[in-house]
């Protein structure tokens, strides 16, 4: 053989190691190493792995979004003129607001029923004047509304309509922490959308509905705001607000209401109302047109502001197991139940509670005159009492009964309160305070110096959220003497220490 048959049989050998190495690499380049039951390190090859070989396996989730996507509707709001004028954003997002005044709006809505009944946000329709609902297969309809809730920002609306295809409802309680879930809705008024996530937190409160650190604070509508959100990273944008959060299964887990947002737009953490709190509002609203709630009737510290409130009594937050009790409303179902302040709550019905936000959610699943089991800790002994829940009129009455009470108490300070929104709250980052709405001459506000759109954070260190946990504290000041914490309208925060005398 020549010289250059020699080179070229060389060629043609390294060509085919090559081509083999190649194909080698290539069945083996998704390998990956794990340690079996026996504690044995295998090797893995391929781009997926079962159960049984120990590895991770992304779920299919094109049959949960077959079945609930077409049970998602789309939701058109003719804005009232009134709230057009107003400002007003919708859908409803946490963060900076825009200021913009749409005349007209969209979010979703779940189909609940074969014969039209639709749940939503209530800040999706609370200031309409028409709402029009898209199928689907583009079938359109006119509907009315059935009830709203603003405490927990929910609304039933219902077309008219038969043989709809009506969501399976899951179980809340059931969800985890790290299971795959789906966002549905029409976001930028698209067309049916899903998104996937998972679920990264639960018993979530960001205090965009209202004021949620008092189970028992009233709002103007005499009721308080509930927020218990399940978070998720599954995509949620406006227009999504209403929509279904679904888990695997296609079961509804969830009803889409808000997004954490610096722009509007979807960031990376979106919340859903849990769906055992949405069955009993839709229950409520078909039946009586409004929510007929249970009130315990007590009094806690704020997620937010917790471990500064314990603190400040000198408890460590980490021996808390439960839910710590600020304070008992008189005549309230707790007080008659004989809870008091300093108690730990630790469960509800059986259920053990991790956080305030949960214990109200729970109740707020109830009805007046209910019956709930509550186990406590008080100075370190356990028991057990049973409380039967009040009506948002007996409620009312007591709150009122107390502040008729503690009117000189005002006149002292000579200055009229309001309760913060979730808006300032977030502005001073502060879990709770009064702001001060008016200063009378001559009182003692004014002769300190405090100025209407101040805000009182607490007293005595005690949080203040409402007139009447402020007029408390004021009363309960030892010597006749309150040291005020407040925050200056332009931000500054300034300590006062007054005599209210004898």
């Amino acid at each position: 053989m020549n010289k250059w048959g020699v080179i070229f049989l060389t060629i043609l050998i390294a060509a085919g190691v090559s081509v083999a190495s190649f194909k080698i690499m290539e069945r083996s380049f998704h390998a990956v190493a794990f340690r079996d039951t026996t504690g044995k390190i295998s090797l893995v090859t391929g781009g997926s792995r079962d159960a049984d070989s120990g590895a991770a396996v992304y779920p299919n989730l094109t049959h949960a979004a077959a079945i609930a996507s077409s049970q998602v509707v789309h939701i058109k709001v003719t804005m009232s003129e009134q709230a057009s004028a107003s400002g007003i954003a919708v859908p409803r997002y946490y963060g900076p607001r825009r200021q913009t005044a749409p005349v007209m709006a969209s979010g979703s809505g779940v189909v609940l029923s074969q014969d039209g009944y639709i749940i939503t946000n209530n800040h999706v329709v609370e200031d309409a004047s028409r709402m029009q609902v898209v199928l689907t297969d583009k079938r359109n309809y006119t509907a009315k509304l059935i009830g709203r809730d603003p405490n927990t920002d929910l609304a039933l609306i219902k077309i008219n309509a038969q043989g709809l295809n009506p969501v399976k409802l899951g179980n809340s309680d059931q969800v985890e922490i790290g299971q795959w879930v789906l966002a549905i809705g029409y976001p930028f008024s698209l067309n049916t959308t899903v998104t996937a996530g998972i679920v990264s937190a639960k018993e979530r409160s960001i205090g965009i509905i209202g004021h949620h650190e008092d189970e028992q604070q009233n709002s103007d509508r005499g009721a308080s705001a509930i927020e218990a959100y399940i978070q998720t990273d599954a995509a949620i944008n406006p227009g999504n607000s209403g929509g279904a959060l679904v888990n695997t299964k296609g079961e509804l887990i969830g009803i889409n209401a808000a997004i954490a947002s610096q722009t509007g737009g979807y960031e990376g953490y979106g919340f859903a109302i849990p769906v055992n709190l949405v069955r009993k509002i839709v229950d409520d609203l078909r039946r009586y047109g409004t929510v007929k709630r249970g009130y315990l009737g007590v009094v806690f510290p704020s997620p937010v502001t917790e471990e500064q409130a314990l603190a400040e009594r000198g408890i460590s937050p980490g021996s808390i197991n439960g839910v710590y009790i600020t304070g008992v409303r008189p005549g309230s179902a707790a007080a008659v139940a004989g809870l008091k302040e300093g108690d730990i709550i630790q469960q509800i019905d059986g259920h053990a509670l991790n956080s305030s936000v949960e214990l109200s959610e729970r109740i707020a699943r109830h009805h007046p005159d209910d019956r709930v089991t509550l186990a406590y800790s008080r100075k370190g002994k356990s028991t057990t009492t049973a409380a039967i829940l009040k009506g948002e009129a007996a409620a009312t009455r007591n709150t009122a009964t107390e502040e008729a009470g503690l009117n000189d108490i005002y006149h002292k300070l000579g200055a009229r309160f309001a309760p913060l929104d979730g808006q300032q709250k977030q502005r001073y980052q502060i879990g709770s305070g009064m702001l001060v709405t008016a200063i009378a001459p001559g009182g003692f506000f004014e002769q300190i110096g405090i100025q209407p759109g101040a805000i009182v954070v607490n007293v005595n260190g005690i949080q203040v959220n409402d007139p009447v946990q402020l007029a408390k504290a004021l009363t309960a000041a030892a010597s006749g003497t309150i040291r005020i914490a407040c925050i200056a309208p332009d931000g500054s925060r300034i300590m006062f220490n007054l005599s209210l005398g004898t």
